[in-house]
């Protein structure tokens, strides 16, 4: 008898906790899968290989050759959490896997077997720590983001808001993507696509006749370089802070403006890159300044974004200081200089027209001879469109297909697209040596060395296939 009374009570009590932890209101979950297909195509110009032990100090002559992937595809799955703990207090978290058919490696998107290094800065040097889950590589799922914000500071409309944050895929890139914008935890495309592990002080006023108006004060950091000496030269840590303003933020207005800057940046990313096992030398300093304007006129989508960079270097170089790159400058070749400061400006406009279910986009972009973008996670293969020394043009049509949602966030559609990218300089994506004109370049002379292969122009016909949930 008494055994059965404790098990009729442990029932009881069991029963009792599922039924407590079964309100579904404070546990939200969601996600996404992707299937991707790409045929790719570029026209590498003469150039010549630079050397990067000093073996050959001349380098190697590189005639212009054709690259071509008829079948890159790829796998991309998310999961989405989002549990609201306390009053005020809520857990976000995104987890990612990404990665090509038939490999484990990013290997086929950092260029593979054809150049000895790659094509561009923010492939070829590696998944890291700010664009993994972004460029494929292999299939674990790994956290994109996780994040704890605290809201109604001192019973003000205020946020307090720490964890690895929600710094890929803002706006206006969400439209290309098909995706509905993030809100206040959003970044200008143009601007920022990296994953930042750092914090945000945000404030949100009431202002009616700036409606949705918010400002964050936003801090990352890039690269820690870990136990140093306390007395000498040593390598310092990379951090990033930055000031962003949504003059307006409604439904069919947004305007946004964002300035950021970078301190003690590093030669290579947090987890190294040229066979080098992490960053060896602080190269000097860089800041941002641009913004986004987006508007809604019925079925019709505009936006147009401007972005400026500038470069603050130091006299350090890449490798230890044993070559002569250092923050956008050369010391030897044809434009042979010492460290100075260089102001770089990209442009990016596009629209996208809404017909129900079927929704045809257009973009264009400009970079700049000297303009950095901190944009690696963008979601393009050859190289983030937005850090290009050059034009990039880009058409897509999206079909959303007609089915009745089941979960709360279902959507499904195939998008059909097509990027040109006519490279004008060398450098995209990269801030390791001077930008010279890609015409400029021979295999013959051993002045403007290359340490990735200059790209003239490529091309990227791409099919996804969509479902969220």
């Amino acid at each position: 008898m008494k055994k059965l009374l404790l098990a009729v009570l442990s029932l009881h009590l069991l029963c009792a906790g599922v039924a407590a932890a079964d309100d579904p209101s404070w546990l939200q979950i969601g996600g996404d899968y992707r299937f991707r297909y790409d045929y790719l195509k570029g026209s590498i110009h003469d150039y010549r290989q630079a050397d990067l032990t000093g073996a050959n100090p001349l380098g190697s002559a590189m005639a212009g050759f054709t690259v071509e992937n008829s079948s890159l595809m790829l796998n991309r799955f998310g999961l989405n959490l989002k549990a609201d703990a306390l009053e005020d207090v809520t857990v976000k978290a995104r987890f990612l896997m990404y990665k090509v058919w038939g490999h484990e490696t990013a290997t086929p998107v950092e260029g593979g077997t054809a150049v000895p290094v790659g094509f561009f800065g923010d492939r070829a040097m590696g998944v890291n720590d700010g664009t993994i889950g972004h460029v494929p590589s292999d299939n674990a799922l790994r956290v994109d983001y996780v994040y704890a914000t605290v809201g109604n500071l001192f019973d003000a409309p205020a946020w307090f808001s720490v964890g690895r944050r929600p710094s890929t895929g803002g706006i206006p890139g969400n439209l290309r993507q098909n995706q509905e914008t993030t809100g206040t935890a959003g970044m200008p495309s143009l601007m920022i696509d990296y994953a930042f592990d750092g914090m945000t002080l945000g404030f949100a006023p009431d202002i009616n006749a700036l409606p949705g108006a918010y400002a964050k004060l936003c801090y990352g950091k890039g690269f820690d370089s870990g136990y140093q000496p306390t007395t000498g030269a040593s390598l310092r840590d990379t951090d990033f802070l930055g000031m962003n303003l949504a003059v307006l933020d409604s439904d069919l207005v947004h305007v946004e403006l964002q300035y950021q800057k970078g301190w003690h940046i590093s030669d290579t990313p947090s987890d190294g890159a040229f066979g080098t096992s992490g960053p060896t030398e602080n190269l000097g300093n860089i800041r941002w300044l641009g913004g986004v304007a987006t508007g809604k006129f019925g079925p019709l989508n505009l936006f147009l974004s401007a972005g400026q960079s500038k470069t603050d270097p130091n006299n350090n170089t890449f490798n230890s200081n044993t070559s002569p790159w250092g923050l956008l400058w050369t010391s030897v070749g044809a434009g042979g200089e010492g460290p100075v400061s260089k102001e770089g400006y990209a442009l990016y406009t596009g629209a996208r027209y809404d017909m129900n279910r079927t929704k045809i986009g257009v973009e264009y972009n400009r970079g700049s001879k000297n303009w950095i973008g901190m944009v690696p996670s963008e979601d393009d293969i050859w190289t983030s469109k937005l850090g290009t020394r050059g034009s990039v043009y880009e058409v897509y049509l999206i079909q959303e297909l007609d089915r009745k949602p089941i979960s709360r966030n279902a959507k499904a559609f195939l998008r059909l697209g097509y990027q040109y990218y006519r490279f004008a300089y060398t450098g995209s994506n990269f801030w390791i040596g001077a930008p010279v004109n890609i015409s400029d370049l021979t295999s013959t002379s051993p002045i403007n060395q290359q340490i990735m292969a200059p790209v003239d122009t490529a091309k990227d016909l791409y099919l996804t296939f969509d479902v969220q949930f």
